[in-house]
């Protein structure tokens, strides 16, 4: 096979180790070169003065875990090619396998032109992307919190989410003070409903009896202090958020255009994406990488059902979240095409269908500045029943029975 680099270095990183081996091809011979260096900046430091010497002109690691991070960006100053490459791509042969045999696997291949450099955000992203994340496992903490509330009061047989709508509110939080602060009366703990849950004050004082007990009380008291911890962790996070996003606040805006993509959403697809469309091809591309694009899987002639392909978990999350937001718009193509789909497919694959249709078009508008234009909720029925379209679709069912069609018109 033709190597297309001649001066290669692959990287096998581990936690406290990265091992690096050079194959430096002169037209006729390869000369294999390999060291061991420490992953503290000293030893990358140390790795990249190496490497230099020896006029490295790509170099190649895998991507492990989070360990891949300090050397990869130790690294990214000093070479114009680094590239970090999807460990699913670059397995090596079984067996007799070593550190030393992997790190040589890895320059071989990327001589070679066998495998393709991951997306790596670029240094102005990565603090957005950390800050989003860890802001999506304090929402999703918060939440925990709120669920365990609602197993304590269902073990104290309070039925309170049988007749309000959820167990979280201004009105559940008045109760569950009043419960810890050891009055249980069901009569006065309806009465501190509030809004729209005053009508419901006879149904609340039959599902306010109760069973509560000395711990019950530890225990949502912990429950309130952490779920407000949780709240102040949010809003200090949502305001290094925004200010980080500044640069990119047009593209915030543009995006929040899409029904059921709220603002929380578009800060994700701008951390996750960079904003930055051009580094995806198409659309089909980013589809792909945020994992809401059909994987293929064909042998034989034969194509099977394989799922969606393995992409960014956070973005993939995130987007989900919006389809199921859109969903639930009132007179929207992304409503109209949910229940459409929801019909034949059911709603899971429904939402990963809608997530596709959200991402396609951030990717579109990304790329050209233009806002979000609904076709209607009425889109598959305008289509549907569009003379012309009708015409070619029984055409195409003639022709495909063996008939020779010859139009005419009228």
């Amino acid at each position: 096979m033709r190597r297309i680099r001649d001066r290669v270095g692959g990287l096998d990183v581990h936690r406290d180790s990265v091992v690096a081996c050079v194959e430096l091809f002169d037209g006729h011979s390869v000369e294999v070169d390999k060291h061991t260096f420490s992953t503290t900046a000293a030893g990358v430091r140390e790795l990249g003065e190496w490497l230099a010497e020896r006029e490295v002109e790509l170099v190649v690691m895998e991507a492990t875990g989070v360990y891949w991070r300090p050397v990869y960006y130790g690294l990214e100053d000093r070479f114009d090619e680094l590239w970090l490459v999807n460990a699913h791509h670059v397995k090596n042969v079984p067996g007799r396998k070593t550190d030393m045999s992997d790190a040589q696997w890895l320059a071989d291949v990327a001589a070679h032109g066998m495998v393709r450099a991951s997306f790596v955000a670029p240094p102005e992203i990565r603090g957005l992307r950390e800050l989003t994340r860890y802001r999506k496992t304090q929402i999703t903490a918060r939440s925990q919190e709120i669920q365990r509330l609602e197993r304590l009061f269902q073990d104290a047989g309070i039925k309170l989410t049988s007749v309000a709508s959820k167990v979280w509110s201004q009105s559940s939080r008045a109760m569950t003070e009043m419960l810890i602060a050891g009055d249980a009366d069901p009569a006065v703990l309806a009465e501190l409903a509030k809004g729209r849950m005053r009508p419901k004050i006879p149904a609340l004082i039959e599902a306010l009896e109760n069973r509560w007990l000395s711990y019950h009380s530890v225990v949502a008291r912990q429950i309130l202090a952490h779920i407000d911890f949780l709240d102040a962790t949010i809003d200090t996070l949502n305001t290094e958020i925004v200010e980080s996003v500044a640069p990119f606040r047009a593209a915030v805006e543009l995006l929040t255009t899409i029904p059921g993509v709220s603002t929380l959403t578009a800060q994700t697809i701008i951390a996750e994406t960079g904003a930055d469309m051009t580094r995806f091809p198409t659309a089909a591309h980013l589809a792909a990488w945020a994992g809401v694009a059909p994987a293929s899987r064909e042998s034989a002639g034969k194509r099977r059902p394989a799922g969606t392909r393995h992409g960014s978990r956070h973005l993939r999350h995130s987007l989900i979240e919006a389809a199921r937001a859109a969903a639930r718009t009132k007179d929207t193509f992304l409503s109209a095409r949910y229940q459409r789909i929801t019909r034949r497919r059911g709603p899971n694959k429904a939402a990963v269908a809608i997530a596709h249709s959200i991402l396609v078009s951030a990717h579109h508008m990304l790329l050209t500045g233009e806002i979000y234009h609904d076709p209607g909720a009425n889109y598959y029925d305008k289509r549907d029943n569009d003379p012309d379209r009708k015409l070619h679709r029984h055409i195409a069912e003639l022709q495909a029975a063996g008939y020779t069609i010859t139009r005419t018109a009228a």
